[in-house]
């Protein structure tokens, strides 16, 4: 015998939650794949220093949300599936799948949170060591110029937040993406610790974003599916 009444409104109801959720998840596997992907951060992060590598704490953060992505589309189904079959069993096991989701999703919130300034720093740290080994006589025997040019053409800006950085455009052009006129270099200086700043930040609130919509979203579906659970084991009775 199926639901009835408030309890079959119930159970369309977190079918849809469900459907979002389930698409939710799409989502977010898309857009951390693009942040995977994407050029301004896989041109900088895969940079090399010597035998130094460039901090990857940024793709920590992705693969954890590719791998969150994927499991949310698979519980999404399984949520869409329980509802639809009435299952207890399937809305239990739903249940404690979104119970561990939630856990997991609020640690990562805090590292991602005790971290988000650490990632910008990191990166600014290894940009100052390849910026430093660039400017040094003998910079033709390692790769910072190297470094040093990709960060420049990828962020479009020139030096560290220095006095030297700022009058590198004027005497070090083989560094520095080449501006339309000497007045131009003066008026409008690109700090690459402030064009870092802004690449990351920018990146992590739309993370932060999507982080607690999912999260709403789950609040209410773990009430729905325990209401549904306990409106079948009654209708059972009967």
């Amino acid at each position: 015998m199926g639901v009835e009444g408030c309890t079959k409104c119930i159970k369309y109801l977190l079918f849809v939650f469900n459907f979002i959720f389930w698409l939710a998840g799409g989502i977010i596997l898309g857009v951390a794949l693009w942040l995977r992907h994407d050029s301004q951060t896989t041109n900088i992060l895969y940079l090399q220093l010597g035998d130094k590598q460039a901090p990857n704490t940024f793709y920590v953060g992705i693969y954890i949300l590719i791998a969150v992505g994927a499991v949310m589309m698979f519980v999404g189904f399984l949520g869409c599936y329980g509802a639809i079959q009435e299952s207890q069993c399937l809305l239990g096991t739903f249940f404690t799948c979104l119970v561990i989701l939630f856990a997991c999703e609020v640690a990562a919130g805090i590292w991602g949170f005790v971290n988000k300034d650490q990632i910008a720093k990191d990166v600014k740290q290894f940009y100052d060591q390849a910026f430093q080994q660039a400017l040094m006589a003998d910079a033709e025997t390692n790769n910072g110029k190297t470094v040093v040019k990709t960060f420049h053409e990828t962020l479009d800006c020139c030096g560290p937040d220095n006095a030297i950085g700022a009058f590198t455009p004027l005497w070090r052009e083989d560094l520095c993406p080449k501006k339309d006129s000497f007045l131009k270099n003066l008026i409008e200086p690109s700090s690459c610790h402030r064009k870092i700043d802004e690449l990351f930040s920018g990146k992590l609130y739309l993370i932060g974003i999507a982080a607690i919509v999912v999260a709403v979203i789950m609040i209410f579906e773990m009430i729905l599916s325990m209401v549904l659970c306990c409106g079948i084991r009654n209708s059972s009775v009967y």
